[in-house]
C-alpha cells in the first residue's frame, strides 16, 4: 500500500494486521510513525508478535475476530456502494 508493504489489509474492515519479528523490538519509532499515516489513512493496526503467532493463533485469532465484530470501519461505505 503506497510504500509500505503490509502483512495484512482488510479493505472492507479497514484493518492493517502485522507480525513482527524480534527487529521490531529495535525498531519501535519506525513502526509507531507507520501505524500513524496508515492511520490517517483510516486504517486501524493490529500488530502481534511471531511468537504469540506461533505458540497461541487462537487467541490471536479471537482478538481478530473481537476486533473486527465490535469496531466497525472508522469510515463505511455510503449504503448505495456496499451492495
Amino acid at each position: 500500500m503506497g510504500h509500505y508493504v503490509l502483512d495484512f489489509v482488510c479493505y472492507e474492515r479497514g484493518i492493517v494486521i502485522e507480525i513482527d519479528g524480534g527487529q521490531h523490538a529495535m525498531q519501535k519509532e519506525k513502526d509507531e510513525e507507520r501505524d500513524k499515516r496508515l492511520n490517517e489513512q483510516g486504517f486501524i493496526v493490529l500488530r502481534y508478535w511471531n511468537n504469540d503467532v506461533l505458540t497461541n493463533i487462537e487467541g490471536v485469532l479471537e482478538d481478530i475476530r473481537k476486533h473486527c465484530l465490535y469496531h466497525p470501519h472508522p469510515r463505511p461505505l455510503p449504503s448505495w456502494e456496499r451492495e
